[in-house]
């Protein structure tokens, strides 16, 4: 876990898969004044636990098990990608816990997809990198969200996260779908969708019509990566909605 800052209300960041906590630093010095920002780096990732069982509903109670360590209430949980999913796990599973849920650019129902797709990806990068310029280069717009996600070993810099468990992770969405979960969500969500998205067309605005208090962004011109494509529209859409949130 990472404090980065703030006081008051719990605001914990998920990342997404081959992420971790770091990769939101440059979003939590903004949510600071909203209450204390914490990331959580999931299990396989990062500094996370390297133990299994790698199912969506043992990552929602990793999420449960740091706000009731918290010990500050309810907490707003902002996931993207795979933290989407598991931000919206966490609040089905543990009502009680969140206040409320951003999610960025998941769709519940990728049945049919392999992990294929995610192998290539993964195994086409010049790993290992010489430095984390390198690194920036590669990966062009999002270079330093990705330098966040290296570590320098002897040898070079190299992801820190193990590619099996990765895709073993992934390989769970092609399996099964979230409907349910997304259906015994109570507290209030914000659904954050790029316009050149990954995922299925149409259902994250069904997530958000699913949600009694939901509601669905597209950010024009945004690919996957909401908040470092687009971070002033992103900001501009997550400080409105936990202005209303917490005014409550």
């Amino acid at each position: 876990m990472i404090t980065f800052g703030g006081q008051g209300r719990p605001i914990v960041l998920l990342h997404g898969l081959m992420g971790r906590a770091r990769t939101w630093s440059r979003v939590a010095r903004w949510l600071e004044p909203y209450g204390q920002v914490f990331g959580l780096d999931a299990a396989g990732h990062g500094h996370g636990s390297r133990g299994g069982p790698w199912e969506t509903e043992r990552f929602a109670d990793d999420v449960a098990a740091l706000v009731r360590s918290l010990g500050a209430g309810p907490a707003v949980v902002i996931g993207h990608s795979m933290g989407g999913l598991h931000a919206w796990a966490f609040a089905a599973r543990h009502p009680s816990l969140a206040l409320a849920v951003v999610s960025e650019d998941f769709a519940p129902d990728q049945r049919g997809r392999t992990i294929d797709p995610w192998k290539a990806h993964f195994e086409a990068w010049p790993v290992p990198f010489g430095s984390l310029d390198e690194v920036r280069a590669y990966f062009g717009s999002l270079g330093d969200y990705f330098a966040d996600c290296f570590e320098e070993r002897a040898d070079g810099y190299h992801l820190i996260a193990d590619l099996p468990t990765l895709y073993e992770i992934a390989s769970e969405w092609g399996r099964r779908d979230y409907w349910s979960i997304v259906d015994s969500i109570k507290c209030p969500l914000l659904v954050v969708e790029g316009e050149h998205t990954l995922m299925p067309p149409g259902q994250q605005a069904e997530v958000a019509a699913r949600v009694a208090d939901g509601r669905h962004l597209v950010v024009a011109g945004a690919g996957h990566v909401v908040h470092e494509d687009a971070p002033w529209e992103y900001r501009g859409a997550v400080e409105a909605f936990l202005s209303e949130v917490l005014a409550r």
